[in-house]
């Protein structure tokens, strides 16, 4: 019985595992739902648009942008890492406004190639935290062929 669960619990996770591959771009736009340094409701909004190219099935390096309302924007270079295929850490630097962010996100699968993406971010310049949300699109490599 025990080796049946395995197997059952095996599958399952296979199953959600077609996730990403190597060489593969994810597509993705994110707004940021609370900041520590937002005052009031709504008073300024910060959008980030990024692209990253899957090395590895679980490392990927992205370049965007960040655009914030009332403020300059900011070329993004980042780094992002899957401890699972759910689970992933990034670390960013912000070209522009001359700070870095650290952060961890959650992703769940709309279907094979949308994703919906939930991400918390420290900033190292003034220690605010952020906690954003978006959505993602897969190329796959496979696809492209």
């Amino acid at each position: 019985m025990k080796y049946i669960i395995t197997f059952i619990i095996l599958i399952t996770v296979y199953r959600d595992s077609i996730a990403q591959s190597t060489n593969d771009f994810l597509i993705s736009g994110a707004m940021d739902a609370i900041k520590t340094d937002n005052n009031k409701l709504i008073n300024k909004a910060q959008i980030g648009l990024e692209v990253n190219y899957f090395i590895q099935r679980n490392f990927a390096v992205g370049a965007g942008a960040e655009i914030w309302t009332g403020q300059k924007s900011s070329f993004v270079l980042g780094v992002r890492w899957y401890a699972s295929d759910r689970i992933f850490f990034r670390f960013r630097g912000l070209i522009g406004a001359n700070d870095a962010s650290l952060g961890i996100g959650w992703t769940k699968p709309i279907d094979r190639n949308f994703r919906f993406e939930a991400m918390g971010d420290l900033y190292f310049s003034r220690p605010d935290f952020a906690l954003r949300g978006g959505v993602s699109y897969v190329i796959n490599y496979v696809t492209r062929k």
